[in-house]
């Protein structure tokens, strides 16, 4: 296996990609390598393992780049290029170069950075209007995605249940580091105590068909207003976090449009989903999906404290975003 850092180096040079792009910035996530390479991006899986996924492999890893591709092509279809090989020839490392594959990226377009969702919130550039539009492109995208019965059951209690024990389970190291020790007690028992009470409910939302094959991952940074809607990024390395309700689909984007400060923008897009879907009974699970989603977002920032590739001055930007999920995630609890 290409050690990470080794491959780090390799592709942050311009020599190492058959166009020769100016410059090449790097960008990491907890999960994955993005090389901005000019006219294109590549992104790169690490070989990590978190439990809920599984990327220690180089088959794992080329496998996963795949389904990145199809998946995304849903939403984002212009974007996703394909999959490439990262090559080895002697001491030389390329992409899509001779040699041994010894890597694989996924190859996209760039997407304008000044057009995310994310960076117009933060100059007060997101209408009502645009929150329409998604709504009215999500409802569509979930009327049209795949409803498998046996797949669909994987949205349902049990899953609801698995998803929140994972969560707290990989959050306890955390204690007393991003989320409190009253956060975190008092977060458990909600998030148990209301699967419990609306178990029958939740077994209604599968048999109606609300469990779809979604996007997984809707938050602002991944919807771009660029000639239309561009939604990327979508859970390909768990199905669990893919076939799940609506409604945790929904309260995803609006609870993150709260983390932005922009309550009102999150009801109204939630209320032009409902009146586009017709899905009224969303509401009644809508404080508890914005709750995990919120809790997710600061386990996963959480994560980054513990990435030796990341740089101290990053891991202390996680430190503060992470608290603030969690802050986020308690004033959900009613």
């Amino acid at each position: 296996m290409l050690e990470l850092s080794a491959l780090l180096q390799a592709l942050s040079t311009p020599q190492a990609y058959p166009h020769k792009p100016r410059e090449v910035e790097i960008v990491q996530t907890q999960i994955s390598i993005v090389f901005l390479a000019g006219d294109y991006v590549y992104k790169v899986k690490k070989p990590v393992d978190f439990g809920f996924l599984d990327f220690t492999t180089l088959d794992k890893r080329r496998f996963y780049c795949n389904q990145e591709v199809v998946l995304n092509r849903r939403l984002c279809p212009d974007t996703y290029l394909g999959v490439v090989p990262v090559t080895q020839d002697g001491d030389k490392f390329s992409v899509e170069g001779n040699g041994t594959e010894v890597e694989y990226a996924v190859k996209m377009l760039p997407l304008p950075q000044q057009q995310m969702m994310d960076t117009l919130l933060q100059s007060d550039r997101v209408t009502t209007e645009m929150m329409e539009m998604v709504a009215e492109r999500l409802t569509d995208f979930h009327r049209q995605a795949e409803l498998i019965e046996h797949l669909a059951i994987i949205g349902g209690l049990d899953a609801v249940m698995k998803n929140t024990e994972e969560n707290f389970d990989q959050t306890k190291v955390y204690v007393n580091r991003t989320i409190t020790p009253e956060q975190y007690t008092k977060l458990m028992n909600y998030s148990y105590s209301f699967t419990e009470r609306n178990a029958s409910l939740l077994a209604k939302r599968v048999k109606e068909g609300r469990i779809r094959d979604c996007h997984g991952d809707l938050h602002a940074a991944h919807i771009c207003f660029n000639n239309g809607i561009c939604i990327y990024d979508c859970i390909e390395f768990n199905d669990r976090f893919r076939y799940i309700d609506v409604a945790s689909e929904v309260a995803f984007l609006a609870m993150d449009l709260d983390f932005h400060g922009r309550t009102d923008l999150a009801k109204h897009f939630v209320n032009a989903y409902i009146m586009a879907a017709g899905d009224e009974e969303l509401l009644k699970l809508l404080d508890f999906y914005k709750c995990y989603r919120a809790y997710v977002r600061g386990k996963v920032e959480g994560f980054k404290l513990d990435d030796p590739n990341i740089s101290k001055k990053e891991k202390t930007r996680a430190l503060t975003i992470a608290r603030k999920y969690f802050e986020l995630a308690e004033s959900y609890v009613k």
